[in-house]
This record gives structure tokens, C-alpha cells and sequence, in this order.
């Protein structure tokens, strides 16, 4: 489900949920590729030999990768002011990194509004709690607290 929220209207929204958006797979190349944006090639992302001997048994995704992910989730999100022309991300208030996304699991997203505000007039910022779950898994890979602003 997507949200469609007419400004007038924002007290109905909050606590509104979305539905899951569709799976995506994390696999070696795209964390290989995120490694060298970052620069960050720990061995528990890149070395598989190595992150074999773990305490997670093989490779798993950044943090900061799995939330990264928020961009490319957000447009199955559709969480939306009506007449919305841009929306732009402003931040996050909270992020918490629960469980590693291991190599070649899939994740998908979830979000709830938590609130809107009116910054300036036509500019509307909206904070959502979006969870990035994994499949099989009982806890999610993390939790947070996204802000976006959206021009009307």
C-alpha cells in the first residue's frame, strides 16, 4: 500500500504503514562495489576465505549499505504528500544496525509515518520509522528513523 496524503490532512496519516516492498538480493559484487565507493574493505565484506572463519560464517553487507538502500526502496514506499513535485532525503534521526545482511540474502522495506511537518510554506517534512527486514530472519537488519522533505 502506498500512502497518498493530502496536506490538510496529516493527523490521519501518522501511523499509517506501508506494505513490504518487493525482496532485493545483496550479493558479493554489489558489496565488492560498495567496499570500493567507501573505501572501507574489511575483511568481514570482501574476503570470503577469511569471513568464513567469522562468527558470521561468510560475507555480510556494510551497515551503511543495507541503509543505503533506503533510496532505492523509497520509490515502492510511496509515501507521498498529494501534488508532490520533489522530494528530497534530510536526514536520518536514529539508525540502528540489528542484524547483518549475510552475502546473497534478500531484504526488503517497510516504512511507517511517524510525522509531518509544514517547514516553510509548500515544503512538508515527513519522518518515518522504515524497517529493512531480512528474509528468513526474525530480527531486521536495521531500524530507522528517515526524514524527508517533499516540495508541494
Amino acid at each position: 500500500m502506498s500512502i497518498s496524503i493530502k496536506p490538510q490532512d496529516f493527523a490521519s496519516a501518522i501511523g499509517m504503514e506501508t506494505d513490504a516492498t518487493e525482496w532485493f538480493q545483496v550479493d558479493q559484487d554489489r558489496i565488492n562495489k560498495f567496499a570500493d565507493c567507501t573505501l572501507d574493505h574489511q575483511f568481514i565484506h570482501v574476503d570470503p576465505e577469511a569471513a568464513a572463519k567469522s562468527p558470521f560464517g561468510t560475507t555480510i553487507a556494510h551497515g551503511f549499505l543495507s541503509l543505503s538502500l533506503l533510496s532505492y526502496f523509497a520509490e515502492q514506499l510511496n509515501v507521498a504528500l498529494e501534488g508532490v513535485k520533489m522530494g528530497v532525503n534530510y536526514g536520518l534521526d536514529k539508525v540502528r544496525f540489528i542484524n547483518p545482511v549475510k552475502v546473497n540474502q534478500r531484504v526488503r522495506a517497510r516504512a511507517k509515518v511517524l510525522d509531518i511537518i509544514e517547514k516553510k510554506p509548500g515544503q512538508f517534512q515527513i519522518k518515518m520509522e522504515v524497517t529493512v527486514e531480512i528474509e528468513g530472519e526474525d530480527k531486521p537488519a536495521l531500524i530507522a528513523e528517515w526524514l524527508v522533505m517533499q516540495f508541494v
